[in-house]
C-alpha cells in the first residue's frame, strides 16, 4: 500500500493541472483496500476516490485524502450462463487494456468503448459510453469494500441504477465503497453496434461489410485519434459535456430552425442532441480564452494549451454554457467531475 503525504496529482489528471492533496492512499489488493477503509474511518479529513483522472478537473489543492486503486489482473470466470462469459478485472486496470483483451478473445461487446481513457473501476462509477454503447450495459457485478464496515460486498449491476453517465456511485453511494473488481457479462455471439456516428462510413471506406471485433476496434481507434487529442501532448479529459436529452416538443421547435441538426432518438418523448454540434454552431470550435481552448477538431473537447489552471478551464466552460443557453435554450452539463 502506498501512503504519501503532500502528494502532487499531476500524473493523476489528464488535464495536466498541477495541484496537490494532503495525503494519497493507493491499494493493490482487497486486503489493502480493507486497510485503507480503516484509515478513512478514523480520518478527520474529507476523502475522494479517483481513477486515472481522465474525467476530472482539479481547480485547487485538495485538503484531504485521495484514494486510488492499483489492483490488476484480468480473467474469465466459470458461469452457468450458456450463451455468455463473465470476465473479471481488477479496478486498477486500464480500461482500454481490458477492451483489447476481450477483443483478442473474439468478443465484440465492449469494442465500441475502445480507447476511452481511464481505469476499470471508474467505468462502473461513471458508466462510460461511446458510439451507442455504455459500460453499464455489460457490468455483471462489482466487488467492493464498504468503508463504514470494512466488509467485502458484492453489488449486482441492477442495484447500481445505471443511467446516462450516471450511477448510484455518484449519488447515494458516493465515497461509500472502495471498488476492488468489476465483472462484465459478454455474449458469445454478440451483435456489434455499427449504426452510430461515422462507423459505417469508415468501414465502407475500408471495404469492410462484416467486421471482426478487431477490425471494428481498429476503425473506432482511428476515428477517436482523428478527433481527440493525446492528453500527454494537449491536456484534456475527452468529452467535457454530456449530450443533452430534450423533450419531443423542444426538439421539434429546434428542428424547424435547424433542419440539419443531428439527433438520436431516445424514446417517443425524448431526443438526444450532440453537445459538440451545439457548441460548434455557437462558433466555439478552435477558440481560446487565455491558456484554455476548445479543440480545433472537436468542439466537445476543452484543452489545456499549457499552463492553464483548473479555474481557467471552468471560465471557458461557463462561457460556452452561457452561449448555448442563450442560442438554443439548452443547459449543457459537464461530464467531467469538477473538484
Amino acid at each position: 500500500m502506498r501512503d504519501i503525504r503532500n502528494y502532487n496529482l499531476l500524473s493523476h489528471n489528464t488535464f495536466g493541472i498541477t495541484v496537490s492533496c494532503s495525503r494519497f492512499l493507493e491499494y493493490s489488493s482487497t486486503v489493502e483496500a480493507v486497510s485503507v477503509a480503516s484509515i478513512l474511518r478514523g480520518a478527520q479529513q474529507p476523502y475522494m476516490m479517483i481513477g486515472a483522472g481522465s474525467n476530472l478537473l482539479l481547480t485547487h489543492d485538495y485538503e484531504g485524502i485521495v484514494v486510488h486503486s492499483a489492483i490488476k489482473g484480468m480473467s474469465t470466470v466459470e458461469t452457468p450462463l450458456e450463451e455468455a462469459t463473465i470476465v473479471n478485472s481488477g479496478s486498477g486496470e486500464c480500461w482500454d487494456d481490458l477492451v483489447a483483451w476481450t477483443v483478442n478473445m473474439g468478443y465484440g461487446d465492449l469494442v465500441n468503448l475502445s480507447l476511452i481513457p481511464g481505469d476499470v473501476g471508474a467505468s462502473a462509477v461513471q458508466n462510460i459510453g461511446a458510439y451507442g454503447a455504455e459500460a453499464g450495459m455489460f457490468v455483471y457485478q462489482i466487488k467492493a469494500v464498504e468503508i463504514a464496515t470494512g466488509q467485502l460486498t458484492t453489488i449486482p449491476a441492477a442495484a447500481c441504477h445505471y443511467g446516462y453517465r450516471d450511477s448510484l456511485f455518484k449519488h447515494e453511494w458516493r465515497n461509500k465503497y472502495l471498488i476492488t473488481h468489476v465483472s462484465y457479462c459478454l455474449k458469445k455471439n454478440a451483435r456489434m453496434n455499427l449504426n452510430y456516428g461515422n462507423i459505417t462510413t469508415e468501414l465502407a471506406r475500408k471495404g469492410i461489410s462484416t467486421p471482426t471485433p478487431q477490425q471494428l476496434r481498429d476503425v473506432i481507434i482511428d476515428i477517436r485519434h482523428a478527433k481527440l487529442p493525446e492528453p500527454k501532448e494537449l491536456g484534456n479529459a475527452g468529452s467535457f459535456f454530456m449530450n443533452p436529452i430534450v423533450s419531443r416538443e423542444k426538439f421539434e421547435e429546434l428542428a424547424t430552425r435547424y433542419p440539419q441538426m443531428p439527433h438520436y432518438r431516445i424514446n417517443d418523448q425524448e431526443e438526444k442532441i450532440p453537445a459538440g454540434w451545439l457548441i460548434d454552431q455557437c462558433g466555439w470550435k478552435g477558440r481560446r480564452m487565455g491558456r484554455a481552448a476548445v479543440y480545433e477538431k472537436q468542439a466537445l473537447v476543452l484543452v489545456n494549451l499549457g499552463g492553464a489552471t483548473g479555474n481557467d478551464i471552468v471560465v471557458l466552460c461557463k462561457a460556452i454554457q452561457d452561449d448555448v443557453r442563450r442560442t438554443f435554450g439548452i443547459d449543457l452539463k459537464p461530464e467531467v467531475n469538477i473538484i
